[in-house]
């Protein structure tokens, strides 16, 4: 195949890759907005027994399987850009399912991050071939990124801001994802060559297939609670950390360095505070999420006018359904 045509089938898988993602994304967040969506103890296999769940985690595994093919024929370079496009196509896919129009914030907003975002995947560089984590490295890649997934998901619980709940899990999704794909390019290297520091055993390879599982599994139903607060900033906030996560155990662990050398840092660090400011425009623009409607409140019967041989305390006693007591008559004056 000639190099003109395998960039045009990247392309096209690219694309393939980011509308399926968007349409995942959608679903979950229907499913989560659903009047009857699973919350609380029994939540997880509530979920496990929705068709729609199973469509998403469909949808979402035919994305990433057109992704890795997208990277078999066309560079790093051009393929993950393209990935970013997921949050262009699911704004206007979840507003058409919710009956309304996308905002112009939300527009600016998507722009912004996707401008960002593009800014990072261009100055992040790949890994060399071969290079992986060792297995203790990724034993404590995997540790520390439990911890900080236990510590972003029990802010979310404590507090009580809806949007600012479903950032926190989201950006523990993106994370989640982040560190699955570096675990899966050892498991990758483990298979091919062996790990760093010798020829790994049949349990070692175990091990790391188990951790890619959790963490992906962990990703995708910490990205479904995110979706209570809404799509599009959860959904911009998956695609910034979840590459972000990846580059900070490049450049940790296995030597990356941004491009351009100073001017790759001070590119990066422009593109964040470019991603940041979209993210505040997608969390401000879209509509707010539905808060469950109050109990309604059984109006107060404010009794008539009390004669002259009746006090204001025996009315007020009685508006109150007798919570002050029975008050005495008094008598009436002579």
């Amino acid at each position: 195949m000639s190099s003109v045509a395998g960039t045009v089938l990247a392309v096209l898988l690219s694309l393939v890759s980011a509308a399926g993602y968007a349409l995942a994304a959608v679903a979950q967040a229907r499913l989560a907005a659903a009047p009857s969506a699973p919350s609380g103890r029994g939540a997880l296999r509530a979920l496990l027994a929705r068709g729609q769940w199973w469509w998403a985690v469909g949808l979402n595994a035919a994305g990433a399987l057109a992704h890795v093919a997208a990277l078999h024929y066309g560079p790093l370079t051009l393929v993950q850009p393209l990935g970013a496009l997921t949050l262009v196509a699911a704004l206007p896919l979840g507003a058409y399912t919710a009956r309304r129009r996308v905002t112009r914030t939300e527009w600016r907003g998507a722009l912004w991050t996707l401008a960002g975002l593009v800014g990072l995947v261009a100055v992040t560089g790949p890994a060399e071939p071969g290079e992986a984590l060792s297995l203790r490295e990724s034993l404590v890649v995997a540790a520390a990124t439990a911890l900080l997934i236990a510590a972003l998901a029990g802010a979310g619980r404590r507090g009580g801001d809806v949007r600012g709940n479903g950032l926190g899990h989201a950006t523990a999704s993106g994370v989640a994802s982040g560190v699955a794909s570096a675990l899966t390019q050892t498991l990758t290297a483990a298979l091919a060559v062996g790990l760093p520091g010798g020829q790994p055993s049949w349990w070692q390879t175990a091990l790391l297939a188990v951790l890619i599982s959790a963490f992906a599994m962990g990703g995708l139903l910490l990205s479904q609670t995110a979706y209570r607060g809404g799509l599009a900033a959860p959904l911009a906030v998956v695609n910034l950390s979840n590459p972000a996560a990846a580059a900070v155990i490049g450049v940790a662990l296995l030597g990356e360095t941004f491009r351009a050398g100073v001017w790759g840092w001070l590119v990066a660090a422009g593109a964040a505070l470019v991603a940041a400011r979209g993210v505040v425009l997608l969390t401000t623009g879209g509509p707010v999420a539905a808060a469950p409607p109050a109990e309604p409140v059984e109006p107060v019967r404010v009794p008539a006018p009390a004669g002259p041989a009746e006090p204001a305390a025996a009315g007020l006693a009685e508006s109150l359904g007798g919570a002050l007591g029975p008050v005495p008559e008094t008598e009436p004056a002579r």
